[in-house]
């Protein structure tokens, strides 16, 4: 091998050495970020599950699968069915206004879009807890809302403390994280397929249901995760708005680690909610592959 040769081969490879070294230096800080303060504490989560609880609370580490088994009783399965259906209708109710509502933003001037996106972020600007203790005044039995309705002839009504406000805080709170996603799917929609299907003969429905929709459909997925995962594990609203009378799977999991003291127990809650969740994203990820 002649010295030109070994040259060549040393600079390639402090070349690449330079390359792996300024990666972890624009890496390091994520990278240190996602295993201090993610993985670490999902480890400790995790290791907790196969332990068990002690008398007066604590963790007593001793291996054992009862914590596993618990998960299956018809007790804590109500409480994840109802969590589920609560969270499925908020999205379903939230994915029927957020289309409309993005499709109409995408079809504005240029520059009312930016005022449109802004009017839709505008809540997350405001503090959660405050505009949910809002809807509680709305809402209240003296709240505006039933004050409107008493001048009209009508109510007063229960609008609080039920599935329905738990329901009206979720999509209240999450529609932005419907919109967004749906408004850059049909943004980026090539206006000509549409022009095409109408040219073809086709009305405005049937140009919907075989155009837009379709091609739209992985904004749909997107925003649809959106909007299920936080509302699915949501605690807050259940709390507030619900009155603690149907507990979902956030207010279950809270119980355990703060009046239980069963900290084994609500650590396996937590990793099977981390678990449907990421079932979920995968399948959202798969979906928006094939779309």
């Amino acid at each position: 091998m002649t010295r030109s040769t070994v040259s060549g081969a040393t600079a390639i490879s402090r070349s690449r050495r330079s390359r792996v070294l300024g990666r972890l230096v624009f890496l390091g800080p994520g990278l240190a970020y996602l295993i201090v303060l993610l993985l670490i504490p999902l480890a400790l989560v995790l290791s907790y599950a196969f332990f068990r609880r002690g008398r007066f609370g604590g963790v007593i580490y001793e291996l054992t699968g009862e914590n596993f088994t618990r998960l299956v009783d018809p007790l804590y399965l109500d409480v994840v069915l109802g969590s589920l259906k609560l969270a499925a209708a908020a999205t379903l109710i939230a994915l029927l206004f957020g289309y409309p509502t993005a499709y109409l933003i995408a079809r504005l001037p240029a520059k009312w879009k930016t005022i449109a996106l802004i009017a839709i972020v505008l809540p997350f600007w405001t503090n959660f807890l405050i505009r949910i203790y809002a809807w509680i005044v709305l809402l209240s039995g003296p709240g505006l809302v039933n004050t409107l309705l008493g001048k009209l002839g009508l109510g007063p009504f229960e609008f609080l403390y039920n599935d329905g406000a738990i329901v009206t805080g979720l999509i209240y709170s999450y529609l932005p994280l419907m919109v967004l996603p749906l408004y850059a799917a049909i943004e980026k929609l090539d206006p000509q397929l549409r022009e095409a299907s109408a040219n073809l003969g086709a009305k405005p429905a049937r140009t919907f249901v075989s155009v837009t929709l379709p091609l739209t459909l992985p904004g749909v997925i997107t925003g649809c995760m959106f909007v299920f995962v936080p509302s699915f594990g949501n605690f807050v609203i259940p709390e507030l708005l619900g009155g603690g009378r149907s507990i979902m799977v956030g207010n279950l999991i809270r119980d355990q680690f703060l009046t239980a003291r069963d900290w084994p127990f609500g650590a396996t809650l937590a990793m099977a909610l981390i678990a449907v969740l990421i079932v979920l994203l995968l399948l959202q990820a798969w979906s928006a592959r094939r779309a």
